[in-house]
């Protein structure tokens, strides 16, 4: 059978992205021109977000069972702690940073995505592809010279920072590459800070952040000054990590047992339009940013969530292509300009460099997060609840002055637990009270539509939630004409949105 999408990059992005259309009856094929997953740790952290959609595809449990839970963040300057960011009073059943290895995530969603009956087909480079309005030609090249011309619907560039998709669409990586030069070691230390809290010192001479990994194994990250255009630092050895630590830490932590040495430089990057016709972009091929905040493979794996279900939809004939997939990157691209600019703020505050300079910014620090709006305000950025589309086209805003969920919001889980997505359908989700006037809706759009109503939030209105878990509108009880109005939108791309 003809596959409908292609997925080239079986990262953690794409293997999300694979998962998520085959959970949804999509024919996927995933390629990858890497011999096998990472064995790296890379990215070490999956935020509550992520981890609710992780659960609506029915595979939560083996992720949080497998990693590490840090419920807080300290800044801690000149042996003073300025700041504690608290994850635990999160509204989310998920409150706390899950801290996993990059190579872990991807072993857990490769390992979903063959339950799916979907196997990664490594060793397969995209050579070129022929996109026209009607169809997209792959053309693959395997590791015994011989090639494949693919006839697919739709591809989807999940495939890193130097993405063959993106080379191959002409599109603009725009941005700027930092001259600071960073450390990262993955090793073990003995006496260090609290294993369930990530630490972040700032020092006279630079920034160093220590995230736990697992018992003993922690992620050190450190500022080490400029490098000039063209420079390629060589890795740190484990001395050069250690006078580090001593240095900016708190004294007396012991590394030992390196697992992974390595230096990077930060590049701030993003293209303007995630999508050309009948191919998009995602995660790294369309954005990266500073580490700072660990967004990056976050945001990716959201960049994912987002599309499958509408690109699911329209696969199978349950909605029109318009307005769905026009939304993907009018909303993906505004979050990753958000994450872009916030990460890049972080990493220039830590970076500050000067006596006065510093003592000025460890002063409003310590000011700012004693106010606990800063602190909420702080945790929902970080933990990425409170990302919400209130400008998306999809999204119809007002039509209600009631208590719950304003249209563009997240539907928040902890009130409706039951609202998981597990079906291999992707469909709406009314919650409102159950008066009948939802049975006609159901007839009509069983297609889109969950068959049951609740009303998790409150007794006086009516809630549509996406399969996503955004609110695409609220209306006030008994509007239902409303709500069949935007409904016929989606299924038809004509008429009034509601």
């Amino acid at each position: 059978m003809k596959p409908q999408v292609l997925v080239v990059g079986a990262g953690p992005v794409g293997l999300t992205m694979a998962a998520e259309l085959a959970r949804y009856g999509v024919s996927v094929r995933i390629v990858d021109k890497a011999a096998a997953r990472t064995d790296k740790s890379k990215a070490i952290v999956l935020w509550s977000r992520t981890l609710e959609l992780i659960d609506r595809m029915g595979c939560g449990a083996a992720f949080v069972g497998a990693g590490v839970k840090a419920h807080g963040a300290n800044i801690i300057a000149g042996g003073t702690r300025l700041a504690h960011i608290d994850l635990a009073g999160l509204d989310t059943p998920h409150p706390y940073a899950l801290m996993l290895p990059q190579s872990d995530t991807e072993r857990l969603m490769e390992e979903y995505l063959n339950s799916l009956g979907v196997e990664v087909e490594r060793r397969v480079e995209l050579t070129r592809f022929v996109a026209d309005e009607d169809a997209v030609t792959a053309f693959l090249r395997r590791l015994d010279g011989s090639e494949e011309a693919l006839d697919v619907d739709w591809m989807i560039g999940c495939d890193g920072a130097h993405s063959a998709v993106r080379h191959g669409l002409g599109m603009e990586f725009e941005g700027d590459t930092l001259v600071s030069h960073w450390i990262l070691a993955d090793l073990h230390l003995a006496d260090a800070p609290p294993p369930d809290e990530i630490e972040i010192y700032w020092h006279a001479d630079g920034v160093l952040l220590l995230f736990p990994i697992s018992p003993g194994r922690y992620r050190v990250i450190a500022d080490v000054g400029n490098i000039k255009p063209g420079e390629h630092p060589s890795d740190p050895t484990l001395d050069e990590v250690q006078s580090l630590i001593d240095q900016r830490g708190p004294g007396g932590i012991k590394a030992s047992t390196p697992i992974w040495l390595s230096s990077f430089t930060i590049n701030e990057r993003k293209v303007t339009d995630y999508r050309a016709e009948r191919v998009f972009l995602a995660g790294d091929a369309a954005h990266i940013h500073s580490p700072a905040g660990g967004q990056g493979m976050n945001t990716g794996m959201q960049d994912a969530f987002n599309l499958a279900w509408k690109l699911a939809l329209v696969c199978r004939g349950a909605a029109n292509a318009e307005p769905l997939l026009s939304s993907y990157s009018m909303e993906r691209s505004e979050v990753g300009r958000e994450v872009l600019v916030a990460a890049g703020r972080l990493t220039t505050v830590a970076m500050l460099r000067g006596e006065f300079m510093q003592g000025i910014r460890n002063h409003l620090a310590s000011l700012l997060f004693g106010l606990s709006p800063v602190r909420q305000a702080m945790t929902n950025t970080m933990s990425e609840l409170s990302i919400g589309y209130p400008d998306s086209p999809l999204t119809i805003a007002g039509g209600h002055g009631h208590s719950g969920p304003a249209a563009g919001e997240r539907a928040p889980v902890s009130a409706a637990g039951h609202h998981v997505g597990l079906g291999n359908r992707p469909r709406f989700m009314l919650f409102a009270v159950a008066d009948g006037g939802s049975a006609a809706l159901i007839a009509r759009h069983g297609d889109l539509l969950e068959p049951e109503t609740r009303a998790p939030y409150a007794d006086d209105g009516i809630w549509l939630v996406r399969p996503d878990g955004y609110v695409a509108m609220a209306a006030r009880s008994g509007a239902w004409d409303r709500v069949g109005a935007y409904l016929d939108w989606i299924a038809s791309g004509v008429g009034d949105a509601g």
